[in-house]
């Protein structure tokens, strides 16, 4: 009996210790349960997020999937292992190759460590360690085998981060803009406080701003003053707003009078910078009880448009003005003419005859012809060419004149023959037959509508007759401007001549022009086109077919004023008949406008040899920008243009070229005040 007690109380202790046991077993087997299916569960929850594709890739196999067996701690502490399929991984996993460095495992199978990037994250720190046996991956032959860490959620994760830097550095960028433009708006209003009144210049749109970047800067303010002023005036008067606008009215006035007639800074009034000060409140005034951007900005514009419109009206009197002074004979030059007019007469010059006729119509010497009515003008032509001549005995210059100007030009060339050079002086009115009946130009000056034109269509005001007051020069009347396209009438027995304007300087010797090969042409002359600028279109009517059918609108043109001349070809190719044809053709006026130039280059079309631009400076009498060392390089200089350098209009820079062959000791020089 004590001894089945005794088995039966040591069978209670065991019983009691394999019903723990199996208590524990389910509790484990519960546990590995719950965990398989919370991993299962995290694993499929991820898998829209993974990338099968890029995942395969690594592996280099679409089909074949991978086994993983997991180790991991379940809640009790105990070690435990699971087998996973890679298929059924979350997008969190990681995969790293632990073996860096050891090129000894390189090859064959490879151990790489799966990280759970969320675990990872958690307070807890509880990694699970994966291992996956697998084959090697296929990489480029040119970069080395190694593996890398793989994501999609990390590289999401790190494109959304690179868009936030971006996002903050361009609002940085921003806020930096903005605190220069601050910086910048400071500091002008501290510019405006503190003016430097020690700084002068003058207050000029060609001035350098880089000698000085303060100059003028009260008179500056003043005169903008004035302009917002009148403004907010304008605005006040709309809006009834009296007291406001004869305020600022006042103002302005007294700003007027304190700038007067100044230029500069230094020629302001000393209480100019209070003036300034005090419009400057008055502003402020109208600009807090009237400013309204549309409004301010509307009536600017409309002052802009009136200001444009009274420059366009100041060009227009201006060209007016500057036509008139280019017409006009100063006094001392009309003095001149009188003066040896009266002289000529009185000592019985008008019965002295030409001496060296034989070289008048020696074909073998340098022939010149100039057409002028300028006694002045053309004795600098003269003396210039004289003077830089190898071998002045063999020049002739056969100057031409009108009836009024003969006995002036002649007496002059009496008393002031260029040494050993032969002078010829004619009178056209001597060529009788240079009529109406053979003549275009004669022909259609005796027509009533050219007539009405040049005598009795005088403009009501100086704007209205500006653009048509510079073809209505005597010069486009005069036959001398015309006389150059019957040369081959004039001198006949000439073979080559060289024409020279009254308006131009020799500054070389001429005479290698006549051993120019013009190649078959008639005329040798310097091209003046650059780019689109002096082409036939500039001086030709194209809307008109008789001249866009016949001619190229993009063909180059040219300058007369120094122009070598083939006479023989001119004669065989009748040329002068060419003149006459289109001549009549422009009786109305519609394929170009007066002048010789237009008709020139008709004539002459595919006629004419380009000669070097060194041979002929054009430019000197309307151009004040033109290269200093062209000028002095150049044969001849040519004063085309309104700014004649007998005249006061002349460019000042230039005149010296010119004044320089003016004999100013001379008698009759002396006697009419013509001086440098």
């Amino acid at each position: 009996m004590k001894a089945a007690s005794s088995i039966f109380s040591s069978f209670i202790p065991m019983m009691f210790i394999c019903f723990v046991l199996v208590i524990f077993s389910i509790n484990i087997v519960d546990a590995e349960i719950s965990e398989s299916t919370t991993i299962g569960r995290g694993l499929k929850a991820d898998q829209q997020l993974y990338d099968r594709k890029e995942l395969a890739a690594f592996f280099n196999d679409n089909e074949k999937d991978i086994d993983i067996i997991a180790t991991y701690s379940d809640a009790s502490g105990s070690i435990r292992t699971s087998r996973v399929k890679m298929k059924d991984l979350s997008a969190s996993w990681l995969l790293e190759n632990p073996i860096n460095g050891d090129p000894s495992k390189q090859n064959g199978s490879k151990v790489f460590k799966l990280k759970d990037s969320y675990q990872a994250s958690t307070t807890s720190e509880e990694n699970v360690e994966h291992f996956i046996d697998d084959h090697h991956l296929q990489e480029d032959e040119t970069e080395n085998h190694h593996q890398v860490s793989w994501s999609p959620v990390k590289f999401k994760r790190q494109m959304l981060r690179q868009k936030r830097r971006d996002l903050r550095t361009t609002e940085l960028v921003r806020q930096v803009k903005e605190a220069d433009k601050q910086m910048e708006a400071t500091a002008a209003i501290e510019n405006l406080k503190n003016m430097d009144l020690v700084v002068k210049g003058k207050y000029s749109i060609w001035r350098r701003d880089f000698e000085n970047p303060n100059s003028d800067s009260i008179l500056k303010l003043m005169r903008d003053q004035v302009i917002m002023a009148k403004a907010y005036a304008n605005i006040a008067r709309s809006k009834n707003q009296n007291d406001l606008y004869y305020s600022l009215l006042k103002h302005v006035g007294q700003s007027l009078r304190v700038i007067g007639d100044a230029n500069s800074d230094s020629e302001l009034h000393p209480s100019s910078l209070d003036q300034a000060k005090a419009m400057g409140h008055a502003l402020s005034l109208a600009k807090d009880q009237l400013y309204d951007c549309r409004t301010v900005a509307r009536k600017l514009r409309a002052m802009l448009q009136s200001a444009e419109n009274n420059v366009d009206s100041l060009k227009k009197r201006s060209a007016f003005l500057i036509q008139l002074a280019a017409k006009t004979v100063p006094k001392p030059l009309h003095c001149l003419p009188l003066q040896l007019a009266a002289d000529y007469y009185f000592h019985g010059y008008q019965n002295k005859r030409d001496l060296n006729l034989e070289k008048l119509e020696d074909p073998s010497l340098y022939h010149y012809a100039i057409f002028s009515d300028n006694v002045l003008a053309t004795s600098v032509v003269v003396n210039s060419t004289v003077l830089h001549a190898n071998e002045p005995e063999k020049h002739v210059f056969h100057i031409v004149t009108d009836k009024l100007n003969f006995a002036a030009m002649r007496m002059w060339f009496i008393l002031n023959a260029p040494e050993k050079a032969t002078v010829q002086v004619e009178n056209i009115d001597d060529f009788k037959w240079l009529n109406s009946s053979y003549c275009s130009v004669l022909r259609q000056l005796e027509s009533a509508r050219v007539k009405e034109y040049y005598f009795k269509n005088h403009p009501s005001s100086l704007s209205v007759g500006s653009d048509n007051l510079k073809y209505r020069n005597p010069k486009y009347l005069s036959m001398l401007n015309h006389l150059r396209f019957y040369l081959p009438e004039v001198y006949p027995k000439l073979h080559k001549i060289l024409f020279l304007d009254d308006d131009i300087v020799v500054q070389k010797d001429l005479t290698p022009l006549w051993d120019v090969d013009l190649k078959g042409m008639v005329n040798g002359a310097v091209e003046t086109c650059k780019g689109s600028f002096h082409r036939f279109d500039k001086y030709l009517n194209f809307s008109n077919p008789k001249i866009s059918e016949n001619f190229d609108s993009d063909a180059c043109g040219w300058a007369f004023g120094m122009n070598i001349f083939d006479l023989k070809e001119w004669r065989n190719q009748n040329i002068t008949q060419i003149y006459h044809y289109w001549q009549d053709m422009n009786e109305d006026r519609t394929l170009w406008k007066l002048g010789t130039l237009p008709p020139g280059l008709i004539t002459f079309y595919n006629l004419t040899y380009p000669l070097d631009r060194t041979w002929h400076s054009l430019g000197l009498g309307y151009d004040p920008a033109l290269n200093q060392t062209e000028i002095e390089n150049a044969a001849v200089i040519h004063y085309n243009g309104n700014y004649k350098p007998w005249l006061d209009l002349a460019v000042a820079k230039y005149k010296s070229y010119w004044s320089k062959y003016v004999r100013y000791d001379n008698y009759y020089l002396k006697l009419c005040n013509l001086s440098e």
